[in-house]
């Protein structure tokens, strides 16, 4: 065994056992790579301070913070509430109607922000006191807006879809358009969820609608709704790239918040920038280290070691998703959804290239299991946003989770098995 191989086995080895004993997974990720750099001599010391610092100057990243503050920006604003109370005034007529226009609700505000942690903190704070109040378990509360926000990052605007299509040099703009039945297939199933929860413990029984209250709602809500076509109207028609869009939302938050609903005040700017960054400040470490992590992959030949493991197995198109959905599927225990991307994506899409399937249609199988990974223990981005927002105990959250877990899952199984679902609207 080469000095190399050997530093490789004892450093993931120690990386792994620090995992498990509960070590923070950006920790355990850059203590991997300075021991595989040092000891391993594989990349220079140096090259780890470089390439985090050129990696996260790509231009597609700077959605990532954008994102992030529009979905602070539309809660402070009272877009969001207005959306809420829209779903809520729609949707009456479900058993457990809160927590159903909870998940709506979460899908009106992806299609604005394309962040999903983002959309499960601005959800969290506005419909768990919501439905606690009206009698829902406060863990099954917060499970829900935990579950909700997975939409964020596959309803358009997305970041993932702008980091998967740069890398994989596949169409942002593609992506974007044939994220939309995918996304409202997510949101139906984890409805149905709430609705058969809801109806078993009897929380919210099924009321009257009012097409005059529900007119009142829209028209409060109509700010939120041209947020939507700034956001989706602006790329679909040239307007903005993907990545520039972000912009305009904050822009367009930023500007509605101050001037119309008059909710979003100048001295409340700096908290609002603050928390943002806060949550910026756990994700991009994590990003950085992800991109070392797989040029560091590269040069030790592991994307072509698990290349050539798969291949022959991978011998048919439905064989090759299948690998790609397991594999999917465990990385999303421990990674988030960027770096999921980064290091699995330029690895898996040649995998499902090779046997046919169609790179669109690929890339939302694997964007939507690897948002599906931010409800999936041990690491489950959202389950920590909402026990952040609540602190009610991670667990627990995890637990009631479950049912939108498994409805999530075999949306994605559908959405898998069906090309069409990814492919109609972009005339394929």
């Amino acid at each position: 065994m080469s000095a190399t191989e050997l530093a490789l086995l004892i450093t993931t080895t120690v990386c792994i056992a620090a995992f498990v004993y509960g070590m923070p997974i950006v920790l355990c990720m850059g203590m991997w790579i300075v021991g595989v750099s040092y000891f391993g001599d594989v990349l220079p010391l140096s090259n780890v301070g470089q390439s985090a610092f050129f990696g996260l100057k790509i231009f597609a990243l700077l959605a990532m913070p954008l994102f992030i503050l529009t979905g602070d920006l539309i809660r402070a604003s009272g877009i969001a509430q207005r959306l809420t109370e829209f779903a809520s005034a729609a949707l009456r007529f479900f058993p457990g109607h809160t927590s159903v226009s909870t998940i709506a609700a979460c899908g009106f505000f992806a299609a604005i922000s394309g962040s999903n942690s983002a959309t499960a903190a601005t959800m969290g704070r506005i419909m768990i006191p919501e439905m606690v109040r009206r009698g829902y378990d406060k863990f099954f509360a917060a499970a829900t807006a935990a579950s909700g926000g997975t939409v964020g990052v596959i309803i358009p605007p997305s970041l993932i879809f702008i980091i998967y299509g740069i890398l994989l040099n596949v169409s942002p703009g593609d992506l974007f358009i044939a994220g939309i039945i995918p996304g409202a297939l997510m949101v139906f199933s984890m409805m149905v969820v709430a609705a058969l929860t809801s109806w078993r413990n009897g929380w919210d029984r099924p009321a009257g609608i009012s097409p005059r209250e529900i007119l009142h709602a829209a028209w409060k809500a109509k700010l939120g709704f041209v947020g939507m076509v700034v956001a989706l109207g602006g790329i679909y028609s040239g307007i903005f790239s993907p990545t520039e869009v972000a912009g305009a939302v904050v822009l367009y938050a930023l500007v509605t918040g101050l001037l119309f609903t008059a909710e979003l005040r100048w001295r409340d700017i700096p908290s609002v920038f603050l928390d943002s960054a806060v949550v910026n400040g756990l994700i991009a470490p994590i990003v950085a280290f992800s991109l070392i992590l797989q040029e560091t992959f590269v040069v030790v030949g592991f994307p072509q070691m698990v290349h050539n493991f798969l291949a022959p197995l991978a011998t048919e198109a439905w064989i090759a998703i299948l690998i790609a959905m397991v594999v999917i599927l465990i990385a999303g225990c421990i990674l988030e959804s960027v770096p999921n991307v980064i290091i699995w994506a330029p690895i898996l899409a040649p995998l499902a290239a090779h046997t046919g399937v169609d790179p669109i249609h690929f890339a939302m199988i694997f964007c939507v299991g690897d948002a599906i990974g931010f409800i999936t223990p041990p690491y489950g981005l959202n389950l920590y946003v909402t026990a952040g927002v609540t602190g009610y105990p991670y667990m627990r959250i995890a637990w009631r989770a479950l049912p939108y877990l498994a409805a999530l899952l075999l949306a994605w199984v559908v959405i898998a098995a069906v090309p069409a679902l990814s492919l109609v609207l972009l005339g394929r």
